[in-house]
């Protein structure tokens, strides 16, 4: 079920909030049928660059305005609101669907599959408008998958900016499995006072 955006960023000011831009693993974003690989990791920026759009542009292929967009955290975050700023002349895209902790989504899997939720969008140019989750179903995200499959009937979808405002939660599970494992201690560490030639010897 669609649902439209809650509020207009004039009411406030967004970059307030906490922004997830730093929690990002930007060596990892991806995209699929992206013009330019790799253009999606330019996407992602601070708010106050959400308008630049000499800094970040993600293109689908021309006669193809589909997109899907896959981004990992470097910790668990909680996902409170996002936030499209698309291009002009109808390139913008008119709708989202999300997956939380899902890799490898292609096209067909993500037709095929349930979203976590999906919005209607509006055109963002000026970058006022936040989408609001469903907060309860985002909560411990280690990766969020966004498709778009359509916009407002260009040939190509174009999207300058996806700001993603919520907080971090904690270490991703595999780092912090790795850090206990570090700290534990080895047996051999605490050998006994006969293995290590501690006893007592005769001259």
């Amino acid at each position: 079920m669609a649902c439209v955006h809650d509020h207009s960023c004039e009411d406030h000011d967004c970059s307030s909030d906490f922004s997830l831009y730093k929690h990002i693993d930007l060596s990892k974003v991806s995209a699929l049928n992206e013009a330019v690989q790799g253009s999606a990791k330019s996407v992602f920026k601070a708010w106050e660059q959400r308008l630049d759009i000499s800094t970040g542009l993600l293109e689908s292929n021309d006669g193809d305005p589909e997109l899907i967009v896959f981004i990992p955290f470097t910790s668990d975050v909680k996902i409170k609101s996002i936030s499209i700023v698309g291009g002009a002349d109808g390139t913008s895209p008119s709708k989202m669907r999300a997956f939380i902790n899902r890799e490898g989504i292609d096209f067909s899997d993500a037709q095929g599959m349930q979203p976590v939720q999906e919005w209607d969008l509006a055109e963002n140019l000026q970058g006022i408008l936040e989408y609001q989750t469903r907060y309860s179903r985002f909560q411990s995200v280690g990766s969020l998958t966004l498709h778009f499959p359509e916009n407002f009937d260009a040939d190509t979808t174009r999207i300058h900016y996806i700001g993603l405002m919520g907080e971090a939660t904690q270490l991703k599970r595999d780092v912090i499995a790795t850090i206990v494992y570090e700290v534990m201690p080895s047996p051999s560490d605490h050998k006994t006072k006969a293995e290590n030639g501690g006893g007592l010897s005769s001259v």
